[in-house]
């Protein structure tokens, strides 16, 4: 694999992960002491303490914001990597200067990153939810200062969505700053992992997705696109599912609206899917199969499918060659892996 171009587009990855010592130290003390939620454990218990040559490995790729990630992103043909703190980012903790602190200390810390490779890295602003006024300050802080391009959420926060009224600070700064907002998935929370976690279905598997797709969901039904008409929000893994539910989802939010069996189902201006076609966009990280993207791209637009690895959840050679040998246009191609990142997040 080369970086450069050579097949006429470069490669944005929009979904790679970092973590800080900082931050996994944190959720290890919380595994320790009981105050992680099931999902937590369940993930982090893995990820941080599974001596696994798997999880050994995805630790040393997370922690390392330099030369070994170059070498992997030049191995894979990565020319860029747009980078975010790893799940659930600090909206776990319970202590909220901690959180803030150490979201705040994250941020820092991608800005030299990114300064120390500028052609290479470009930046994601982490916040903290439980704190909304603080977090549109850092947004402000995160587009202004350090030169991000986004800011991204990890779903959930201690089962608390972005729908409630509480997080509207958050999307003002989103629209003052004009930066899209990437829901990154998270485990889900207490009160409906559980037929989840027996299963082993609660993480990337499936979890995830459920959580996330809810999440967005949530948000569209309950008018945040009417309030914020302008603002752009991600989700990857192919949209969470969504792209494939939609003619089902219009017919029966639409139905529920006209019904008034619910206070929050209000009439909106547009359809579920003329949102996902004009607000969200889609990645198609950890999913790298054809007949998914190529309808992605039919249903809410080709101008809104971008290419993402998952680093380093998932690193497949094997993925990056077959998304290259998409059967698709190269105009089209190129948008997807170049030109809709560098629109998107004003590169």
């Amino acid at each position: 694999m080369k970086t450069g171009g050579d097949r006429g587009y470069l490669r944005i990855a929009t979904e790679e992960a970092f973590a800080t010592r900082e931050q996994v130290d944190a959720y290890l003390r919380m595994l320790r002491d009981g105050t992680a939620d099931k999902g937590m454990t369940s993930l982090w218990g893995f990820y941080g303490q599974s001596p696994s040559a798997r999880t050994v490995q995805v630790m040393e790729r997370l922690l390392d914001v330099g030369e070994r990630r170059i070498a992997d992103m030049d191995a894979h043909g990565i020319d860029k990597a747009i980078l975010a703190l790893t799940a659930p980012g600090v909206q776990p903790l319970h202590d909220l200067d901690e959180a803030k602190g150490i979201a705040r200390r994250a941020n820092d810390f991608l800005a030299e990153r990114c300064a120390a490779y500028p052609d290479r890295f470009i930046g994601m602003t982490a916040v903290a939810p439980q704190d909304p006024h603080w977090s549109a300050e850092e947004i402000r802080r995160g587009a202004r200062e350090l030169d991000f391009k986004g800011v991204q959420i990890n779903s959930h926060t201690q089962g608390e969505y972005l729908d409630e009224a509480k997080f509207d600070p958050i999307f003002r700064a989103l629209a003052e700053t004009g930066q899209p907002l990437y829901i990154h998935p998270s485990t889900p929370p207490d009160s409906m992992i559980g037929p989840m976690l027996e299963a082993g279905l609660d993480g990337a598997v499936f979890g995830f997705g459920v959580d996330t797709g809810m999440h967005l969901l949530r948000l569209i039904t309950t008018g945040i696109f009417d309030r914020y008409p302008d603002l752009q929000i991600m989700v990857g893994h192919m949209g969470e599912a969504l792209p494939y539910w939609l003619y089902r989802l219009d017919y029966m939010h639409q139905a529920g609206v006209r019904s008034q069996r619910y206070e929050r189902l209000k009439p909106l201006k547009k359809t579920i899917a003329e949102y996902m076609r004009s607000n969200v966009l889609i990645t198609n990280s950890g999913v790298a199969w054809e007949p998914a993207v190529r309808f992605a791209q039919q249903v809410v637009g080709e101008d809104r499918i971008m290419y993402a690895m998952d680093y380093p959840y998932q690193v497949e050679e094997a993925e990056v060659r077959a998304m290259d040998n998409l059967d698709i246009a190269p105009e089209v191609k190129k948008k997807f892996f170049q030109t809709n990142a560098e629109r998107w997040f004003k590169l």
